[in-house]
């Protein structure tokens, strides 16, 4: 069998398990109370999650539909386009430069909730005591101390990676086996904790920074935006389409890891504001061991962290990989810097990864002057709009099968398949526009696809040498 076809179904589900239920359930149920009321959180839910089923399909048709197009969502933007046009070229580097950023940048957000959840045994990673002042500057030995945990953790990861793609999949399956069958013990038990007067009125009003009341609609938009952060990673599979052993296992394992994310995250998140108050739940830097001692005591908070270890190792593990993997895979499609094919003897992406794992130690600086949650929060802002872009693309590339009838024969099937397209399209456009509404938001998100520009004349000259050695060989 091929080196890189070697991933079944299980393990396929697994990354997306993995990748989705990651630093999200652990500060999610933070930021969602925070944002809107717990009908507005259910409306965001079931919002978010239709939407994304829609787009979950959508990833399922195109890697049956369009096997050799493997590598992500993003990858689909040069499809778009006449084949070797500039227009072509621009679209499908900028939109993989976009998605790759976006990767590396979210690895910070679970690595950064990785060392939050080890302060539950250490303490000492959230002390205030000053260890050096710079100016203004003040360096506190918590902070210090997260910084290098997270350092650590990024670049531990990145040697079991560098030992073969294959043998980090099959660790990143038996960390998330662990973590389902946690989370889902942790759901019984809050089932029996839940007070339906600690959550409080399913209305209960939402303030903006002015103090200003926030509608029914305008917090189901603030909370759509965080649920979308859990949803990120559904197209997991997608991108290790070309390592899976059959293109119908990465549809199955799409949608069996979408629905099993999805009921973990809607149980856990509507648990947790019924166990802890709004004010604490608001404050809190570790929502889940916070509610579990509030109903079995510190014992049950030192196993819920634990499991939390276990969890972010395997999501880390499973991000690292799908950073490195998405910059390869578009550079085989002769989107992206040739530099990035390069390997080492286990078919790993060597200087993908190490590019990736050293940029995102950049992002690992927040820790040094920010909280954990702060840093959590400000990372969101910018990978979400990163993943938002990709998802339109495919959704539109899929839209534009079923339009022109490319793949497909005459019937139902194409029609149904047109519809779930149109679908998932008009949601990622409602996302976009909800996402882009915050200026921060958009001007770190333009800022990120920018920064790419630079690197956009070597693209177009290796997509060109290669278009020519086709030609040559044709």
């Amino acid at each position: 069998m091929d080196q890189q076809r070697k991933l079944g179904i299980w393990v396929l589900t697994a990354l997306v398990v993995g990748n989705m239920v990651g630093s999200g359930i652990f500060m999610l149920p933070r930021s969602l109370a925070e944002a809107a009321s717990p009908i507005g959180v259910m409306f965001a839910w079931l919002l978010t999650g239709a939407g994304v089923l829609m787009t979950a399909l959508v990833f399922g048709n195109l890697a049956i539909r369009k096997p050799d197009l493997g590598g992500g969502p993003q990858i689909y933007a040069k499809e778009l386009f006449p084949k070797g046009s500039n227009l072509s070229i621009l679209s499908g580097f900028m939109s993989s430069w976009g998605y790759w950023v976006g990767n590396f940048a979210g690895n910070v957000a679970i690595i950064t909730t990785f060392a939050s959840y080890l302060s539950t045994f250490f303490p000492m990673l959230t002390s205030s005591k000053t260890v050096l002042e710079i100016g203004p500057f003040a360096l506190k030995l918590g902070n210090l101390l997260t910084f290098l945990v997270c350092t650590a953790l990024l670049w531990g990861m990145h040697i079991i990676i560098l030992r073969g793609v294959e043998g980090a999949g099959k660790l990143n399956f038996v960390a998330t086996a662990a973590k389902v069958l946690g989370f889902f013990l942790f759901i019984v038990i809050a089932l029996f904790a839940f007070d339906k007067a600690v959550i409080g009125p399913l209305d209960a009003p939402r303030y903006d920074g002015n103090g200003q009341p926030i509608g029914l609609l305008g917090q189901i938009n603030n909370a759509a935006l965080s649920t979308l952060w859990a949803f990120v990673g559904v197209e997991s599979a997608m991108v290790f389409a070309s390592r899976a052993r059959k293109q119908a296992d990465v549809k199955q394992a799409t949608i069996a890891g979408l629905l099993i994310a999805l009921a973990i995250y809607i149980g856990i998140s509507f648990l947790v504001m019924g166990v802890l108050p709004q004010n604490k739940l608001i404050q809190s830097e570790k929502p889940l061991v916070d509610a579990i001692i509030a109903i079995v005591g510190p014992a049950g908070g030192y196993v819920l962290a634990g499991l939390g270890l276990i969890s972010l190792l395997g999501s880390t593990l499973g991000w690292i990989l799908l950073s490195a993997e998405v910059p390869y895979q578009a550079a085989k499609q002769g989107m992206f810097l040739p530099v990035f094919l390069k390997e080492n003897r286990k078919g790993a992406p060597s200087f993908s990864l190490t590019l990736s794992n050293a940029l995102a130690q950049l992002f690992i600086f927040s820790t040094i002057s920010h909280s954990m949650a702060t840093a959590f929060d400000f990372v969101i802002y910018i990978a979400t709009l990163a993943y938002l872009v990709p998802y339109l693309i495919a959704s539109v590339f899929q839209l534009k099968l079923t339009l022109t009838g490319e793949t497909y024969a005459a019937g139902r099937e194409r029609l149904a398949d047109g519809i779930v397209a149109a679908l998932a399209t008009l949601y990622s456009v409602w996302v976009v526009i909800a996402g882009t509404a915050d200026m921060k938001t958009f001007l770190l998100g333009v800022a990120l696809l920018a920064s790419g520009v630079i690197f956009y004349p070597q693209v177009k000259k290796a997509a060109q040498q290669a278009n020519e050695k086709q030609k040559l060989s044709a």
